[in-house]
Order: C-alpha cells, then structure tokens, then sequence
C-alpha cells in the first residue's frame, strides 16, 4: 500500500482515526517525557519516622530531558496534616540532583507523604507517594540509626506491642542530611570508623551540630587510617589519642559492664526495689543481670584499636587499654569503641542485642515487663499557646449561654403566647417567631462581634538555646508566634536564618499541626517563606524552629563559690537564675553589655523540683480552658511569661505519681536531663527582645515579643 493511502485513510474523511492518531502521539509524548526525569522519595530514617519530631523526606531527582526549574511539593496523607511544603531546584539536562526537605510528623497513627515534581507553571512532571513506613515511633521510644556495613542488633522484647519495638535505622552516606534540625528525630547514631570517610563538608557541619544539640554519637574504630584526611574531623572529636592495632585476650569488662547496673553515660539506672513501682522510666530489677556469658565469645580475642583518654572518662576495660571512652560534646555525647562491632567475634556475640539496647537507652522496662504502655502526655505548644494567644480572642461565659438560651426558650415559649393571646391575635405566631430567631441571631452576632472584633496581633515568645563550641556556640532558636486576625485572611511568614523551617500547632494524640489545611512552606537555600490562612475571630499559634553557629553571646564563667555572666546581648537580663544539682539560685539583673559576677553564697536557693510544681500548677487547667470553645478567659491564659517559661525548661521534673497530666516536647526542649548528668544552666529573661528577626511580613499594630535565654554550662 502507498504511503498517500496511508494519510487519506488515517486523515481522511474518518475523523475519529485522526483523533486515534491524536490520543496515541498525546500518549507517547508524556510517556516519554515522564521517561525523560526520575523521581524517587525517601521518607524518614530508611522508613523510619518519628512522631512528634522533625525529620528529613530525601528526594533525588534525575533529569534526562529538556532543562528546567522544577518544584518539589510534599503534602501530607490520609493521616498526616500540616502544611504543604515546597523547594525549588534547577534541573539542567543530564543531571542528578538530591535534596532534603525538613517535615514535622503530626500525625499520631499512621502517617504518609504524597510529593509531585512539577515546573513553574504548574505542569506536573512525577509524581510518587510514600509507601507504609517500616516503622512510625513512638515519642518515649529512643530512635537509633546506623551509618556502618551491619546495621546492630536488638533484642526481643516481651513487650507484645508492635509499636513499642525500637529498630535501627540504615542510613547512606549520600542521603545523609546537611541540615541539623532534620537530624532532631534521632537519639542514637552509630557511625563506622570507615563511613565517617564517605561524609561531606556540610553533612559533618550537621552530624556535630546534632550532637553538641544532644545527640549520642556511637564511634566504632576499625583501622586507625580512617580517623586521617577525610576523617580527620572524627579524630579531633575523639575524647582519645588513637594508636596502633592490637588483639585482646581477656575482654570480660564488656559483659561486666552489661551485667551491670552501669548506662551509656557512665551514670547509673536507679531500678526499684518495690516490685509495684513498674513504670515505663522504672523497673523492679536489672533485666541485664540475668544473661548468661557467651564462653565461645570470652575465649576469642578481641581486635583493639590502642586509645590513650584526653577527656571523659572510661566505660569499660582498664584505663590503660580501655574498651570504650565517653566524652561530653555540648549537651550531647561521643562514645568510642576501641573495636569494631561489625567484625568477629563481637558480631556473633550472643549478648551483642542486649548491649545495643543499652547503649541506645532502651528503657528497661521494655526488656522486663510484657505489658508496658506508652504514658499519654500533652504537648508543651498548648501551654505557649495559653501565654501568648491574643486577649483580643475572648470567649463567652457558659453560664451567660445558658442565660442567653432560656431567655431565647422564654421569649419563643410562654411570653409569646401570653401577649399574643392577651391581644386575642395567636395567629400572629407566624411573623412573631421568625421575628424572635432574627432578632436572637443578630444579638449572638453582635455579642460575637464585640467579643472578637478587634486589630491584627502578632506575639512572639522565643527560647534560646546557647551550647558554648569551642570559641563560638551554637545557637537553637524555638521561636513561638501566635497571631490574632480580625477577618479572614491569608498571612506570610517568613526567616533568613540558613537553617530554619516553620510549622503549626503540635496537639499530640488528638492529632495535628493546627494550620486551617492550607498552608504553604516553601525552603529556600536561606531560611524558608510560609503563607497560612487564618480564620477570622481566631488566634492561631506557629513555631519556627531555627540553628545558628557563631559568637557566643553569653559567657558563663561558674566556680564552686561565685558566677560570672558576660551579657553580650543588646537586652537587659532580668530573673537570672542558675539551674545545678537540683537547686535553683536567684541571682537577680544583667544589663546590656556588662560582666557582672555574684557570689553563690548570697543566692536565694529554692529546689527545682519545687520551682516546677509551683509555677505549673496552671498549666493543665489552661490547656483544657483553651481547647473550650465557651469558658472563662481568665482559666485559658498564663500572663506570667518568665516564671512560667522557665518551668517549662524542665517540665519533666515536676512528674509525680499523683499528677493527672504529663507534658512531651520536642527533643533538646526538656532540659532537666541535663541536670541529672551534673550540668547547668543558666536561665535569662530578655523583655522586649527577640534573638532574630520577627517572623510575620505583615504589619501588625498590637503584640509583643520576649526571649528566654538559657545557657548550658557543660560540667566534666
């Protein structure tokens, strides 16, 4: 057949095999477009997610088309709300690009991602959704992961709860973050020596801010030429000299130190003896004491990295050939194994699970007990919210709604009935009672008015975390805002700090990131811009979570007699207090730019457990006052900021067996577990004063701003 038969017959007087021809070139065209870029989505810590923590969603984008500017949008599944967030990046032809985008996980059962590739225009190039994640955490479980050739064991626990088995996740070198607030989710990293050669610049920057943040670095050291050129930064974070390789025979002080009652910090578990106290944190006996020793183990030499201590201390072996040395690193700690846990005869040790679940802090109460629950807390966001929500946003008074609703039945019942059959006219009921529902609506409308109408307010209440790091700090910013809006409107946010990100309300189990549904977050290689919607007559709370390094702005010089504080801040400090062994000293005002030192024996002493339970007495009754929608305004506010902030810093000390209500927070918020190591903290209220700039673009004619500075004093 000729080729002129062909066209007449495909494009001739049928049109439908034109529209044939049409739908297959449309067909073929996407297909190789789709073709032309892959898009693969990496979700958590190798499927594994933490709940109510920041964590990376990893993407890699390879482009063998026609160049373009594409946009990654990530939104949230069936059971993960939050905003939606978003990041640019340039797709030439040819090319390979990965990229992380810092996600809060909200939800409380199980969560999931869609994320789509599209150009400026809105044309969508791959879309891709995650599939069930191997694991979503529990917020009182520990998150361990791995950076080695094996990924470590751990044991069964008799718990029958899936959801309170801890895994380790595997983590690769290539897909390791570069930004320190999506490495939070994680409590534990075990790192092999050799691995640490594989990590860039920008990933070691955020490997050590995470531990000088609180993070537990796991080293274990397999050749000695590991810790040189590429990973010479390792070798200057080690608490030790490194020597030579040799072999040792008798390493029993591994199963002495399991056996034990010994932690991963040199610190000691505190079990009870009262056989009733079973609790997630307590358990009645050391369920490490019973395991047996592994004689084919004890009888196999053990290949020895030679370390000689600089700092920290011993964990296991003798000081002059030690096993294992953990060193402080900030709020966090390093922890080296003088071998190399991947390798014979430590691999094939059968106690090697349970010394994993030590050295991660698995609670050993999980080991012990076959039933132990997860205990349920609440979110410390509800009670910033209960301090800085706007007093714009008043509510009525249940008992003038329920007097407001009987006058309402009063007026439609017996007082209508009576004038109207006093006027000999009942039939009037038709126009009266449409009358009284217009006039009761436009009352609740204008007692609604004149309860909420008012002007935009933004507040903002920081925390700031400075850890000293060698002639600079680390600084970590918990920036709260909450904005009052007047009418319905949408309202942009935004920060130029190179590591920050944004997201809404966190309310725990009852759900989510409170955020109207749509918002947008979009990072930017510089700080991030957020647009959300907020309702009229409401007061929404948003947390910029933010990490700097740079000068230290605050010095704390402390000796066993006197304090000195060098304010390098443009604020006063007032309420300067010390937090150490358990005790809380009032050391009174620090202004602007002064050194000023205060004799410990001349402060007023007040024990923290005291200063907690005193100053958050309030916080469980205003948290279910600002869930109400009617109530009494006063219940639902905490006006003393400062106390108040700082009782929050260690929330977890005012627990009790007789309290109703526990608080969670995001991790490194709770500073009490400082305390207990031997550390202190210097605690600072900063009115009028924000550490970075304010987060909304918007001009707003009411609110105000404060910042609580708290310091960590690293003790040896």
């Amino acid at each position: 057949m000729s080729v002129s038969w062909w066209r007449k017959y495909w494009l001739g007087g049928n049109s439908w095999h034109g529209l044939l021809l049409a739908a297959f070139v449309t067909w073929f065209g996407s297909m190789t477009l789709s073709a032309a870029v892959r898009f693969d989505m990496f979700v958590g810590y190798d499927g594994v997610v933490p709940q109510g923590s920041w964590f990376p969603i990893a993407f890699e984008v390879a482009n063998d088309g026609p160049a373009f500017t594409g946009i990654v949008e990530v939104t949230g599944g069936q059971f993960s709300s939050g905003q939606t967030r978003l990041m640019k990046v340039e797709l030439p032809t040819g090319t390979t690009k990965r990229l992380v985008i810092p996600t809060f996980s909200a939800a409380s059962f199980n969560p999931s991602w869609n994320a789509r590739l599209v150009d400026e225009h809105g044309k969508v190039y791959a879309e891709t959704s995650s599939l069930r994640l191997r694991r979503f955490n529990d917020a009182v479980l520990p998150l361990p992961a791995a950076m080695s050739r094996a990924v470590p064991p751990l044991p069964e626990l008799k718990s029958r709860s899936e959801e309170l088995r801890p895994v380790f996740a595997r983590l690769q070198p290539a897909l390791f973050p570069d930004d320190p607030l999506t490495l939070e989710g994680l409590n534990t990293l075990y790192l092999g020596s050799e691995r640490a050669l594989d990590l860039k610049a920008n990933q070691v920057g955020a490997l050590m801010a995470w531990v000088y943040a609180g993070g537990h670095l796991v080293v274990g050291l397999e050749q000695a030429n590991h810790l040189t050129g590429s990973g010479e930064w390792l070798h200057r974070m080690l608490p030790c000299e490194i020597g030579g390789v040799t072999s040792m025979a008798d390493h029993a002080d591994l199963q002495v130190w399991l056996t034990g009652k010994s932690r991963f910090d040199g610190f000691e578990y505190d079990f009870s003896r009262d056989a009733s106290s079973r609790s997630y944190n307590k358990t009645p006996f050391n369920p490490y004491a019973s395991l047996s020793v592994d004689n084919k183990f004890e009888s196999a030499p053990l290949q020895l990295i030679q370390c000689r201590r600089r700092d920290g201390k011993v964990l296991m072996g003798p000081e002059q050939a030690p096993l294992a040395i953990g060193a402080k690193r900030g709020r966090g700690q390093i922890t080296v194994l003088a071998f190399a846990p991947e390798l014979e005869p430590f691999r094939s040790w059968k106690n090697a699970p349970h010394f994993w679940a030590k050295m991660i802090d698995l609670p050993p109460a999980l080991l012990g007990e076959e039933n132990v629950g997860s205990p349920y807390s609440r979110p410390v966001d509800g009670v910033v919210g209960a301090m800085i929500d706007s007093e714009q946003a008043r509510k009525l008074p249940v008992g003038w709604l329920l007097l407001l609703l009987v006058a309402y039945l009063v007026v439609i019942g017996p007082l209508d009935q009576y004038w109207l059959k006093k006027l000999n006219r009942q039939m009037l009921t038709w126009l009266t009672f449409p009358a009284y529902v217009v006039f009761f609506s436009l009352l609740i409308y204008y007692i609604g008015y004149r309860l909420r109408a008012g002007e935009i307010e933004w507040s903002e209440l920081h925390f700031l975390d400075i850890t000293p790091h060698g002639e600079s700090a680390d600084v970590r910013g918990r920036s709260y805002g909450s904005i009052y809006s007047p009418v319905n409107a949408r309202y942009t946010f935004g920060s130029d700090e190179v590591h920050a990100t944004m997201r809404g309300e966190y309310s725990g189990a009852y759900g989510s990131a409170q955020d109207a549904g749509s918002g947008t977050v979009e990072q930017r290689p510089a700080g991030f811009r957020a647009v959300a919607a907020v309702p009229v007559w409401t007061s929404h709370l948003f947390l910029s979570d933010w990490w700097r390094q740079g000068p230290n702005p605050i010095r704390v010089e402390m000796t066993d007699r006197e304090i000195t504080i060098v304010n390098e801040l443009e604020a006063e400090l007032t309420f300067v207090r010390l937090v150490a062994e358990g005790q809380v000293l009032d050391l009174g005002n620090v202004a602007a730019g002064e050194r000023k030192t205060f004799a410990r024996g001349n402060a007023n002493v007040q024990s923290l457990r005291s200063f907690v339970e005193n100053n958050s007495r309030r916080f469980e009754r205003a948290l279910q006052a600002r869930q109400q929608a009617f109530g009494d305004d006063a219940s639902a506010r905490i006006k003393d900021w400062a106390n108040a902030s700082m009782a929050l810093s260690f929330v977890s000390e005012g627990y009790s067996s007789s309290s109703s209500t526990r608080f969670s927070s995001s991790p490194g918020f709770d500073l009490a577990p400082l305390v207990r190591r031997g550390d202190a903290v210097l605690l600072a209220w900063a009115a009028n004063y924000s550490p970075t700039k304010s987060l909304n673009q918007f001009p707003a004619k009411q609110g105000k701003k404060s910042t609580l500075v708290r310091v960590i004093v690293t003790r040896s």
